[in-house]
């Protein structure tokens, strides 16, 4: 596939993403993690007219030098921005401009993959697809959250099927001790977080083929394990107490019934579906009352290979940090991943909702433990 080919197809899906919406679902900001799709569509497309077109396509327009403000995410290189918890207050640029946007710059990009790129050029458009390609995840997970909170429980796309579970393995995978290589190797794509490759030594452990479902983790709310401290971390213990929290994000007892919000509206909880949205917190506390804990990272990764793994993002017990000889790049292309290094904990895997391609078993993903509204999960250890 051309780089042109591959750059309409990345484009396409974030379109295709948010063709369900009403203009109105487009502005919503519910919380400061969540922000409103045509915030997403335009700061997509900053990125390659910011990193791409205009220092690298000669007589390049730029569309309108207010969006440098209104659409830079954290980069603290490229200048002043709108902070994050301001997003929802932009009413403009309307949802209309935003479109108008992605043209001017999917046209400006086509002159430009019409001629070869230099190396450096080449490695920010590949940067720049995989960005979107995070983006996209986004969307579908801050379009859940909008959909989710609205009192009426509106269905993001009534007809639209679940994916179909990965393959359970039963049972657990006995992995020798030993030492074994983690980080990626090999060419195609990673992120810089990804590198660089090393070795780490691992004790004999255990780890589970399976995800945790929605009915085994029933059965740890219906233990009362939710009003019981000595599962918890004591930040996590707070957190339960300070937000009264009783069960996973979306789900909701009714009459008796445990229900939860999906994008086809609100549905009875499917048990024997792997269990989503749930914290670090939670899913280390599910670890101890089972008698268990999480992976570690390297633990995971090296048994991956033995795995049925995809469907969720799965919480690990290693804390976000650089792997031995990791480089920031020289400027704002430096500020993608190194600077998130701090009070942040990793996950492996990827979920229903990552583009088709778009992970593998070394990609990091990072969140704070106490965020749930990605499609978050359990896989245990010994």
């Amino acid at each position: 596939m051309t780089f042109s080919e591959k750059y309409t197809e990345v484009r396409r899906r974030s379109d295709h993403i948010c063709a369900p919406l009403k203009t109105e679902d487009y502005v919503v900001q519910p919380i400061a993690d969540v922000s409103p799709p045509k915030w997403h569509l335009g700061h997509t497309t900053w990125f390659f007219e910011t990193f791409l077109l205009k220092p690298h396509l000669k007589d390049y327009r730029e569309f309108d030098p207010n969006y440098n403000f209104v659409f830079n995410s954290y980069y603290e290189t490229v200048g002043a921005r709108v902070i994050r918890t301001d997003r929802g207050n932009l009413s403009r640029p309307t949802v209309d401009d935003i479109y108008k946007y992605r043209a001017h710059v999917d046209a400006a990009m086509t002159g430009l993959l019409g001629s070869e790129l230099s190396t450096e050029c080449a490695a920010i458009f590949i940067l720049g697809l995989n960005h979107e390609e995070q983006h996209q995840e986004l969307l579908c997970t801050d379009i859940k959250y909008i959909l989710g909170h609205n009192p009426l429980f509106p269905a993001y796309h009534a007809e639209q099927k679940n994916a179909a579970p990965v393959k359970a393995t039963g049972g657990w995978v006995k992995m020798p001790g030993g030492i074994y290589e983690i980080g990626h190797a090999g060419g195609g794509f990673c992120f810089d977080n990804e590198l660089s490759r090393h070795k780490v030594y691992l004790g004999d452990y255990e780890i589970s083929g399976d995800l945790v479902t929605n009915g085994e983790y029933l059965e740890f709310i219906n233990s009362g394990a939710y009003q019981q401290h000595q599962f918890w971390h004591a930040e996590g213990w707070d957190w339960v107490k300070n937000n009264g929290i009783s069960a996973p994000m979306y789900w909701y007892l009714i009459d008796g019934i445990w229900h939860n919000y999906t994008l086809q509206g609100l549905r009875k909880v499917d048990l024997g579906a792997e269990l989503c949205h749930i914290s670090f917190y939670e899913a280390s506390a599910y670890a101890a009352w089972k008698g268990k804990r999480l992976p570690t990272e390297f633990e995971w990764e090296a048994a991956s290979g033995k795995l049925g793994w995809g469907m969720r993002w799965e919480w690990t017990g290693s804390a976000y940090l650089p792997y031995p000889g990791f480089r920031k790049a020289e400027g704002a292309i430096g500020e993608y991943n190194g600077k998130f290094m701090v009070n942040q904990m990793v996950l492996r895997g990827g979920s229903e909702v990552t583009p088709p391609g778009h992970s593998r078993n070394t990609y990091r993903n990072f969140f704070h433990p106490y965020l749930r509204w990605q499609y978050t999960g359990i896989r245990l250890a010994d």
